[in-house]
């Protein structure tokens, strides 16, 4: 049962890991990142890290691979709006 809720934790946070790639590629092709709010993008990446943090406490795989993933992702699109504000 275990590995099949952890199965389920995997192909979730892959989709949302992924959803970011093309939001990531649009920031970085325009340079535009006029309508990308600065304090959405610092609070999901606040999450972001505490979801990891928790995924090391409860030893799993799932929460920790992918919120990784996606605060790497986030962080990239945060560091390009205080860059090119």
């Amino acid at each position: 049962m275990q590995n099949s809720i952890e199965l389920i934790g995997l192909i979730a946070g892959a989709c949302t890991a992924v959803s970011f790639v093309p939001q990531v590629i649009k920031v970085w092709k325009s340079r535009s990142v006029q309508d990308i709010s600065l304090l959405m993008y610092v609070l999901f990446c606040t999450g972001l890290a505490s979801w990891v943090a928790y995924g090391v406490y409860m030893d799993s795989i799932s929460l920790i691979l992918w919120n990784a993933l996606t605060l790497v992702l986030a962080v990239s699109i945060l560091i390009m709006k205080i860059r090119w504000k």
